[in-house]
């Protein structure tokens, strides 16, 4: 199985494919980041809210180092956004350099607001992201209407997207390699490390949420499985199907799946046989695991994700769709569920 999202089952496999072209001009595709908190107004941190068309966050972030003299890893990013789209994001800098601000100058980037705080933005500090998509060109509007009311009240796969493997598609190898302890031909930066050991982490995740959508158990709480809270993302172990199904139907909890790692929450059972083959399969241990240090600590992942505030509405050949996901789950996987990569 390949990494891109293209070669994944669907849940809406049933209906067609909507047709029509995405992503035509970077204004097809807006992200505005939904914060975990505001900036107080005071402390030794000043918060960027940027919007930007055509680049992407790290290159806004070396941009904003050199402009400010801090160090790239003074900047404090929530979240990492598409380069060909129009994104609304936090940035944050040391307060210290707030006098420099007027120096910093990049094509397709504006500094809408600023605002002081007492911490550093940290990676994953959002509580997820509003999308705004246009997909042209549309052919058959009913299969578009049908999948998105059907993600809308069933949850969207929570595939991690092709972004996550790199241009080349191999990021994943590379994170394999590192894992058995391995050299790679050239040697990775912090920021590259990082990526390549939570790509791989990734890739046994979407193999696991394959599985169990062709199982047709992609939305049901199995003996032995990991399920998540919704409202808290607290994990427990199931020990009564009867009981936490209605809880599942209900959008309470959601089976999670392997981010493994030593720290991951462990499953029982059948379901833990079936996550034990994944690794035999891709030649690795759980001590494996180990070697990453705290980058591949582990955890658990809901194998589906829920879509806040959907809407769809045809505007002449064109369907505009917004919705909001939680942080770390890609809104093209919406798109594949509608188009079928057709």
């Amino acid at each position: 199985m390949t990494d891109a999202g293209s070669g994944f089952p669907r849940l809406t496999a049933d209906v067609p494919g909507c047709g029509g072209a995405f992503k035509l001009t970077p204004d097809d595709f807006e992200v505005e980041e939904l914060p975990a908190y505001l900036p107080s107004g005071e402390g030794t941190h000043l918060y960027l809210w940027v919007e930007k068309r055509g680049r992407d966050t790290r290159e806004v972030v070396r941009a904003l180092a050199a402009a400010m003299g801090v160090r790239e890893d003074d900047i404090g990013v929530a979240g990492m956004k598409d380069r060909q789209a129009v994104t609304r994001q936090w940035l944050s800098v040391p307060a210290i350099a707030e006098p420099r601000l007027g120096e910093f100058s990049l094509d397709g980037v504006s500094v809408l607001e600023s605002k002081r705080h007492g911490n550093k933005l940290r990676t994953g500090h959002l509580k997820g992201n509003r999308f705004r998509l246009r997909m042209r060109g549309i052919r058959d509007v009913g299969a578009a209407r049908e999948t998105f009311a059907r993600l809308s009240a069933q949850g969207v796969p929570n595939y991690f997207g092709e972004q996550r493997f790199g241009r080349a598609g191999d990021n994943a190898d590379l994170g394999r390699l590192l894992l058995l302890g391995q050299r790679l031909p050239k040697r990775p930066d912090r920021f590259q490390r990082k990526l390549y050991l939570s790509a791989f982490q990734s890739r046994l995740f979407n193999q696991a949420l394959v599985q169990r959508l062709e199982a047709g158990t992609f939305a049901t709480a199995l003996l032995g499985d990991v399920l998540r809270k919704e409202e808290t993302g607290g994990l427990f172990v199931c020990e009564a199907p009867e009981v936490d199904n209605p809880r599942v139907a209900a959008f309470e909890v959601s089976p999670a799946g392997p981010m493994f790692g030593p720290k991951m929450t462990a499953t029982r059972g059948e379901v833990a046989e079936l996550e034990a083959k994944l690794l035999v399969e891709a030649g690795v241990t759980p001590s494996d695991f180990v070697r990453g240090g705290d980058e591949t600590e582990g955890t658990r992942r809901p194998y589906r994700v829920r879509l806040g505030a959907p809407d769809l509405t045809v505007d002449g050949e064109d369907a505009v769709l917004t919705f909001e996901l939680p942080r770390g789950a890609y809104a093209t996987e919406v798109l594949h569920e509608l188009l079928k990569d057709g």
